[in-house]
C-alpha cells in the first residue's frame, strides 16, 4: 500500500491537524499490533494515512487556551 498523494494534494483541511492525528492513530494501531497490517505486511504510517486522508477515521479539535 502506498499513500495516496493524489489525495493529500488535493486536500483543503488543514494539514497540520491531520498530521496530529495520523501520529495519534500511529502510536494506537502500533501499540495495539492491528493484525490486519501484521497480516499484510503493510506499514502502519501508510495505514494510518490512508485512513486519514480518506476521511475514515472521525476526529475533533480540542481548543486548549
Amino acid at each position: 500500500m502506498s499513500i495516496p498523494i493524489d489525495v493529500l494534494i488535493d486536500k483543503e483541511n488543514n494539514v497540520y491537524e491531520m498530521t496530529c492525528v495520523a501520529i495519534s492513530l500511529s502510536h494506537i494501531v502500533a501499540a495495539n499490533e492491528d493484525q490486519e497490517i501484521e497480516n499484510n505486511n503493510e506499514k502502519v504510517v501508510s495505514v494510518v494515512l490512508e485512513r486519514v486522508l480518506t476521511e475514515d477515521v472521525e476526529y475533533t479539535v480540542i481548543d486548549k487556551e
